[in-house]
């Protein structure tokens, strides 16, 4: 691995199960107010949470589980019909205060290391970029992480994940609530990886994963709305995940 890497190994950790591939990376920020309280959390028994890796805002990483074993670090999750995400996943913590502490943009240093861990991981197991997520994407309903701050067309423009390019934002106006076009929002969130319902208005459960797909899709208007340009960017990101 590229850099000084540092280990703090966690006592929160497990085997995966036999057989199972590590074909998803999820990406979170730690949402604490300094990266040393979120260092002692995840090292923490009583807290039983954990990632695989911990990278500091001036971009120094910590490995705290092995990535043969499973972190606790997905809780409850979905993403492209599996469950129980920490089975196949390996989970990046990203120092950063979050919505509850002062949510602020993720550093160059930072988000190099980032990238660089990542591009790593993904040499190693065979995720493909579909299944580079948020952990808002895996938990839309629970979380928020790592939130509209962070640069996703970056990471994809590096080789991490997937953005659409070239695909123009149309503004909030024009926002969908008749069933037939709910019915292909929901089709095309799907078509990416979320759990929807194929039918029904636009309940609260629609809203949550919207706002998550904007955090990661479409952050210049994170409003749970099926409006115009998240319409457009959500069907080129669908076409992509369906690709590959």
């Amino acid at each position: 691995m590229s850099g000084a890497v540092r280990d703090c190994p966690s006592p929160n950790r497990d085997d995966r199960p036999p057989a199972t591939p590590i074909d998803t990376l999820v990406l979170h920020y730690t949402g604490m107010p300094t990266a040393q309280a979120a260092l002692d959390r995840l090292c923490d028994p009583a807290a039983r949470v954990s990632a695989h890796y911990l990278v500091t805002e001036e971009g120094a990483i910590w490995r705290l589980v092995a990535e043969q074993l499973r972190a606790w670090h997905a809780g409850v999750s979905f993403w492209r019909g599996h469950v129980a995400l920490n089975d196949r996943s390996i989970g990046i913590e990203i120092v950063n205060p979050g919505h509850e502490f002062g949510y602020r943009d993720f550093p160059v240093l930072q988000l190099a290391a980032v990238c660089d861990l990542c591009l790593e991981l993904l040499a190693r197991h065979p995720i493909p970029a579909r299944n580079v997520v948020a952990h808002s994407d895996i938990a839309p309903e629970r979380k928020q992480d790592p939130g509209e701050r962070f640069p996703w067309t970056a990471l994809a423009a590096n080789g991490v994940g997937l953005f659409p390019a070239g695909v123009p934002d149309r503004g909030t106006g024009g926002a969908v609530r008749d069933a037939a076009s709910l019915r292909d929002v929901r089709g095309a969130l799907a078509a990416i990886g979320y759990r929807v319902a194929a039918e029904g208005p636009l309940d609260p459960a629609l809203v949550a994963v919207l706002r998550a797909f904007q955090r990661h899709w479409r952050n210049e208007a994170v409003t749970g709305e099926a409006d115009a340009g998240t319409l457009v960017r959500l069907l080129a990101v669908a076409r992509l995940a369906e690709g590959g």
